[in-house]
């Protein structure tokens, strides 16, 4: 059997980045092989209160140490872990850093190979900016109405960048011999996440807005079907099991293909959809009194 191929093996990663970006970005460098040691401050990292059981998920693997670097011996310490690490992850503003003593000119004249890279909410000269993942959605266009999102999209996305920005900078270190600096916003990241919207593709009405019957929510007998087909052949397919005869993808952009369609939806329950998914090969997701249930796939 041929083994997982692992990257980072053998990188040593310290991380101070508290709550859901750091510690989700930690989990997936782990996952590539990184050796993780996490400080944190003698209060601990409020997302242990917030879910003990995402805190559990994030960690695992995670060599913790408490470490109060508010104190001289909590940051002698951490320099000497810093003396054997190949990357530093931070989530706090350039001032507290520049208080603990851990700003750029600092660290790389301590450690010149070593990778900093820093989470911040915003970037350039709104890093010392109050906010969180609700806010960076909500300057992207990434909330509807009322209701909050579904998930802390800035967030998570941010991780994915930090851990981008870990793999960028090490490379660099291998061509140039020397430490990287590279600063990720929550802002970007959830401005990445709505380009599409940005462009116009998932507007009201638009393409992936609601004015393409193959790329609909629909509902069923019990339950409601999203429905993704997109590309011609899934478009051919759909004709054909719904009983509607040939469909091009010219003929979804006609409301009277979309009527049809939750006409033939409404009569079938959330199993026979989800049956007839599987033996089809159909883009769609079926699901029932919250219970969710993927149906396809692509």
């Amino acid at each position: 059997m041929a083994q997982t191929f692992l990257p980072l093996l053998g990188v040593r990663i310290v991380s101070l980045a508290l709550n859901l970006p750091g510690p989700a970005a930690l989990a997936r460098l782990r996952a590539l092989g990184a050796r993780c040691t996490k400080i944190e401050p003698p209060a601990g990292d409020p997302m242990r209160g917030y879910c003990e059981a995402a805190y559990a998920q994030m960690h695992r693997g995670v060599r913790i140490t408490v470490l109060d670097l508010k104190t001289p011996a909590g940051q002698r310490r951490l320099q000497r872990v810093l003396a054997g690490a190949d990357v530093l992850l931070t989530s706090f503003r350039p001032s507290a850093l520049a208080k603990l003593g851990l700003d750029v000119a600092t660290l790389q004249a301590r450690h010149p190979r070593l990778c900093i890279v820093r989470i911040f909410g915003a970037a350039g000269a709104r890093a010392e900016e109050a906010g969180h993942d609700l806010t960076y959605q909500a300057e992207a266009g990434l909330i509807q109405g009322d209701a909050l999102p579904p998930s802390l999209l800035a967030d998570m996305a941010g991780a994915l960048l930090a851990t981008e920005a870990v793999l960028t900078g090490l490379l660099q270190r291998a061509a140039t011999g020397r430490g990287t600096v590279h600063d990720v916003a929550l802002a970007d990241a959830a401005e990445w996440l709505a380009r599409p919207c940005a462009w116009g593709l998932t507007a009201p009405g638009a393409l992936l807005g609601g004015g393409y019957a193959g790329y609909r929510i629909y509902r069923c007998a019990d339950g409601r079907v999203a429905l993704a087909a997109l590309e011609p052949h899934f478009v051919d397919r759909l004709g054909q099991l719904t009983s509607l005869g040939p469909l091009a993808p010219a003929d979804c952009l006609q409301p009277s293909t979309a009527t049809k369609l939750a006409a033939w939806f409404a009569q079938r329950t959330c199993a026979e959809l989800e049956a007839l998914g599987r033996q089809s090969d159909m883009p769609w997701a079926i699901w029932k009194d919250h219970t969710y249930a993927n149906a396809n796939h692509s």
